[in-house]
């Protein structure tokens, strides 16, 4: 039986993943994990969520923790999924590896909220912030469950969550981003990213639309490969496929990124909000889209330049 607002939680210490998954296998429903809290704490006071009997805090497990280069070998990172906001934005190599994680880790909630908060659990709320940066950039999930830990597309787990039939999998532990870097100006490919959202009001703002952008541009200004994803509100962020098969493999300008426009307000398909009009969303996660793609032609050709050197991005 759930708590009421006086009773306290009975709360379990794991020390390791496996462990705090068996915890909550073998507690069920009544049971909760919880790292920063921040989400959860909002929903029990809001009275969208019982208090429950108990709480197994993750924060004693140490292969959760730590954010730098992925031990596969293959050049991506991996943050743990205990990571704070403040540290996915701060982390110097993060950062400048990818920089559209710091962005969008800059932009959610109060500095007091990124303190606290965790990488993790903004994305297993499924609207978040990071999980529309996240799937710009091919990252994955690792699972802890009864078999051990195992790696799946965040893509992969937003569509079943789309679809209903979705609920994680495992216990959340890790995050794997793939090699994905801007190179030199001599080997003509370079690449951008972008992170924008738009709320009702100017700071601290969750998102009515949320749109990230991830390019690359090869030689004569041809878009190499393109991601965009979009998300806001209670809309589970997803792929804009027909958008992104529309520019690839061609060098844009002002009539196709008007097509462009024109196809990112066609697919995007917001959740109904009480505040915010269908339409004004459409429009908004276009206006975006088209504006950061605008942007990121005229970075290609300045980089382009000879003699330029490209610098470190996602």
């Amino acid at each position: 039986m759930a708590n009421s607002l006086f009773e306290s939680p009975f709360v379990w210490h794991p020390s390791t993943a496996g462990e705090a998954w068996r915890l909550k296998r073998d507690l069920g429903a009544g049971a909760v994990v919880v790292a920063g809290g921040t989400l959860l704490r909002t929903q029990w006071e809001a009275g969208l969520a019982p208090y429950p009997a108990h709480l197994i805090d993750l924060s004693g497990v140490a292969e959760m923790t730590g954010v730098g280069p992925s031990d596969e070998g293959c050049g991506g990172w991996r943050i743990g999924a205990l990571t704070t906001l403040a540290e996915c934005r701060s982390h110097p190599g993060l950062a400048a590896a990818y920089p559209l994680v710091k962005e969008a880790a800059r932009v959610i909630a109060a500095p007091s909220v990124r303190n606290l908060a965790t990488i993790g659990g903004n994305v297993l709320s499924r609207t978040g912030d990071m999980a529309t940066a996240l799937l710009a950039l091919d990252a994955a999930l690792v699972w802890q469950d009864g078999a051990g830990a195992h790696a799946e597309p965040l893509s992969a787990w937003l569509e079943r969550e789309r679809a209903g039939s979705g609920g994680a999998p495992g216990l959340l532990t890790a995050i794997l981003l793939p090699a994905i870097y801007r190179i030199s100006a001599s080997s003509k490919t370079r690449r951008f990213c972008a992170f924008h959202k738009v709320g009702r009001r100017e700071a601290f703002i969750p998102p009515v639309v949320n749109v990230a952008l991830n390019v690359s541009f090869g030689e004569g200004g041809t878009i190499a490969d393109i991601a965009i994803s979009a998300g806001g509100g209670t809309t589970i962020p997803a792929r804009l496929a027909a958008a992104e098969a529309l520019i690839a493999g061609r060098v844009p300008d002002t009539a196709l990124l008007a097509s462009l426009h024109e196809k990112v307000k066609d697919e995007y398909a917001p959740m109904p909000d009480p505040f915010v009009g269908e339409e004004y969303r459409r429009m908004t996660a276009a206006n975006l889209v088209a504006a950061a793609s605008w942007k990121s032609c005229i970075d290609d050709r300045a980089d382009a330049e000879p003699g330029q050197e490209g610098t470190p991005c996602c």
